[in-house]
C-alpha cells in the first residue's frame, strides 16, 4: 500500500511540473509585454518582469526534484534520516527564494490596479508570494519534528 501511495504522490509532483513549464513558455511573455505596453516609460520592466518570474522556476523545480527525493527516502524506508532534514530544509529556502522573487514584481500589481482600477488585481499578487510562505513554515514544522523525531530514535537506539 506504501509503494501505491508513494507513486501516486511522484506522479502528482510530475505532473505539477507541466503547467507551470507552460505558464513560463506562454503566459510570462505575454506579461511582460503586457507590462511594456502598460509602462512605456520603463522600457525595462519588460526584461525585469520576465527575468524575476523565469528565475522563480529554478527554486521551484529543484524544490519538485528534492520532493521526488523525499518519496524515495520514504520507498528505501530512510526517511526518518538526516538526508529527509536536508531535504526539507532546502525545500524551505526554495519556498522563501520563490517568494522574494514574486514580492519584487508586487508593486507592478499596484501599478495595473491603478491603471485598470482593479483592486482585486492586487490580491491576485499576493497568491503565490503568500502560497510559497505557507510552503516554507509548513516545511519548516516538518523538519523541526522530523529532526525530533529523529533524535528520539536515536536516543532509544542506545538505550537499547
Amino acid at each position: 500500500m506504501e509503494k501505491v501511495t508513494t507513486l501516486f504522490l511522484k506522479i502528482a509532483v510530475i505532473l505539477l511540473g507541466f503547467p507551470v513549464l507552460a505558464l513560463c513558455i506562454f503566459l510570462v511573455p505575454e506579461l511582460a509585454n503586457l507590462a511594456a505596453k502598460m509602462l512605456p516609460e520603463f522600457a525595462f520592466i519588460k526584461y525585469l518582469v520576465f527575468t524575476v518570474l523565469d528565475a522563480s522556476v529554478i527554486p521551484f523545480y529543484f524544490a519538485l526534484y528534492l520532493a521526488f527525493k523525499l518519496l524515495r527516502y520514504i520507498d528505501k524506508n530512510i526517511a526518518f534520516s538526516s538526508l529527509s532534514v536536508k531535504a526539507l530544509k532546502k525545500i524551505k529556502y526554495c519556498a522563501i527564494t520563490i517568494s522574494i522573487l514574486h514580492v519584487l514584481v508586487w508593486p507592478l500589481f499596484f501599478i495595473f490596479a491603478e491603471l485598470d482600477d482593479a483592486p482585486g488585481v492586487i490580491i491576485v499578487g499576493l497568491v503565490v508570494p503568500f502560497a510559497s510562505m505557507v510552503i516554507a513554515v509548513f516545511t519548516a514544522v516538518l523538519q523541526k519534528l522530523l529532526q525530533e523525531a529523529i533524535n528520539i530514535k536515536s536516543e532509544n537506539d542506545l538505550t537499547v
